[in-house]
């Protein structure tokens, strides 16, 4: 996970390392806010396990193409610096994390090659060679908090 927590276009939440053993089990929902330069993009979570010696393991991802928001069956795209609530479909996950871990979210616009790219252009992406840098944004303002709430089992 280094090479990809180190590039630019990646947000990483890291937690203080754990005092205790916690357990995360159920479904691990975002919530994010989100606007974008482009019509259409993709929005990334991880959950990562990152044991004492930095070694990060992916629990589990989820990602949400933007023009499917409100449903595959009703694509719409961005308006350009306007600000969404989306909500990509919930982790299923069931792991211990041990003392000194560290939990860790990372928030990126791309999981290729596990997830097919996105042209950012709102257009067909398996049809078009050219895309479009976006430039995403997640808000973090009072009416526009973006969270991941995690299930802890005690």
């Amino acid at each position: 996970q280094r090479g990809v927590e180190a590039r630019g276009d990646v947000l990483v939440y890291s937690s203080e390392p754990l005092a205790e053993p916690l357990e995360v089990s159920g479904f691990v929902d975002a919530v994010l806010h989100v606007s974008s330069s482009a019509p259409d993009t993709d929005f990334a979570v991880k959950l990562v396990d990152v044991a004492p010696d930095g070694t990060a393991w992916i629990i589990g991802d989820t990602i949400l193409r933007a023009r499917y928001r409100n449903g595959f069956d009703k694509p719409e795209m961005m308006r350009p610096g306007a600000v969404y609530a989306i909500r990509p479909t919930p982790i299923a996950t069931s792991i211990r994390f041990g003392k000194g871990h560290r939990i860790r979210i990372e928030i990126t616009s791309s999981n290729f090659p596990k997830f097919v790219r996105n042209l950012n252009t709102g257009g067909a992406n398996e049809q078009e060679s050219r895309g479009v840098v976006a430039t995403n944004m997640i808000h973090h303002a009072r009416g526009s908090l973006s969270y991941v709430d995690l299930p802890v089992v005690r």
